[in-house]
């Protein structure tokens, strides 16, 4: 039995911070871990940024609302569910992540919680736990699945370093140059012959 662990931002849908920074043009809500490895340091910046905006949980929902996932990702993620068991694993939150989950007909989730108040205010939040994509791929190994991991960038890489195949969807060409072990898919078509071929050496 395969296991195939995906990314959700960049695989499947858009990167969700970048494009809330887009719509409502606050480009330092644009920073991710690229521009400030501290994630700690980058999630409180971005909370006293909606609050200095009067931007609450709601508002973020709707532009993630109006998003959805990426062209072709539903059918992508249906098809590979009807052949394979598929979690996905995101640095995301449950709060954030529950429009696009929608859309993509509620797939398995594992990722983070926000904490609001009751106006909707974003206070803080809470990481299940910290490298959550590796451990959770070396628990399906722990369990007897074999294990393919799908992801776009740097902060998935210890999941793919973790799982029996590893696979990249439309990396930086830095990231991809930084680990050329692991295959490059540039489409959903790609990508589905790279897990197909990979699960038959499992």
């Amino acid at each position: 039995m395969i296991v195939v662990c995906i990314d959700l931002e960049g695989v499947l849908a858009p990167e969700m911070w970048v494009e809330f920074a887009s719509h409502i043009g606050i480009d330092e809500l644009a920073l991710t871990t690229r521009d400030e490895p501290d994630y700690d340091k980058l999630m409180r910046r971005r909370l006293l940024l909606l609050e200095h905006h009067g931007l609450r949980l709601p508002d973020i929902q709707r532009v993630i609302e109006s998003l959805g996932p990426l062209p072709g990702a539903r059918e992508f993620l249906g098809e590979l569910r009807a052949r394979y068991q598929v979690v996905i694993l995101s640095d995301t939150y449950y709060e954030f992540a529950r429009p696009i989950m929608r859309q993509l007909d509620w797939p398995t989730l594992f990722c983070h919680r926000l904490d609001t108040d009751a106006a909707g205010r974003i206070v803080g939040y809470r990481l299940r736990m910290n490298d959550q994509k590796r451990a959770a791929v070396a628990a399906f190994r722990g369990l007897n699945f074999g294990t393919i991991a799908v992801g776009d960038s740097y902060n998935d890489t210890s999941m793919l370093q973790e799982a029996d195949a590893g696979v990249f969807f439309r990396p930086p060409a830095n990231v991809a140059e930084q680990f050329p072990q692991f295959p490059v898919a540039s489409s959903y078509a790609d990508l589905r012959v790279i897990i197909d071929e990979a699960a038959a050496l499992i």
